[in-house]
């Protein structure tokens, strides 16, 4: 079964085990003749794909009134993955979405590492730092790279205990993240686990 996560940066693809990704900008989809069932959020993408057959849209098996209207269809697939908890999918957007009793609650949208690492080098070239997700949350920093580390990670961080279910921690920087939230469940296929539940509830292999 070939799976494909259609970003607006690439396709990225799971065949059996095996992960890989194309550049959206170049990638032509119609190079793949067999069966790809898939999610897109890239508008550019999605009007290639229209016309190709062997290329299925599983958002159209996918009960959306749940979910508000203009809600990604990436966050509304990892969302149906789980019955309770926190999705925080942590890609060049980070989105935190509660899920109670297998019904979506909310959820909200922060900027990834790179978007927030970029906002502060505009602001000055002097906080042009990575962020140190191994900081001590409970001092005041006393430097630089902590200083705007712990503005960036401890408020998002606040946001999420207080929702006060199990993490689940999906996306490219899930790792790192990880680091802050050590009781999380770390599952980096979680969008493609999910797919793959959607395809075998509807039947459509």
């Amino acid at each position: 079964m070939l799976l494909c996560d259609i970003g607006n940066t690439s396709y990225h693809f799971l065949d059996d085990t095996k992960e890989y990704k194309e550049d959206a900008k170049n990638f032509d989809p119609a190079t793949i003749k067999e069966k790809v069932f898939y999610i897109c959020v890239n508008p550019q993408a999605k009007s290639l794909l229209q016309n190709l057959v062997n290329w299925i849209d599983i958002a159209a098996f996918i009960d959306k009134t749940p979910y508000y209207t203009t809600m990604g269809i990436d966050r509304i697939v990892a969302c149906e993955y789980i019955q309770e908890g926190i999705v925080l999918d942590a890609g060049s957007a980070i989105t935190v979405d509660l899920v109670k009793e297998g019904v979506f609650q909310g959820g909200f949208i922060y900027p990834g590492i790179r978007a927030m690492q970029a906002c502060y080098t505009n602001i000055s070239s002097a906080l042009a730092y990575p962020f140190n997700f191994e900081l001590d949350l409970g001092k005041m920093p006393k430097n630089s790279t902590d200083a705007i580390s712990y503005g960036y990670i401890k408020t998002l961080k606040g946001e999420v205990d207080a929702l006060a279910h199990e993490v689940y921690l999906t996306g490219g920087d899930a790792r790192k993240f990880a680091k802050i939230f050590p009781n999380a469940v770390v599952d980096e296929r979680l969008l493609f686990k999910s797919m793959q539940k959607i395809i075998k509830k509807a039947k459509l292999c």
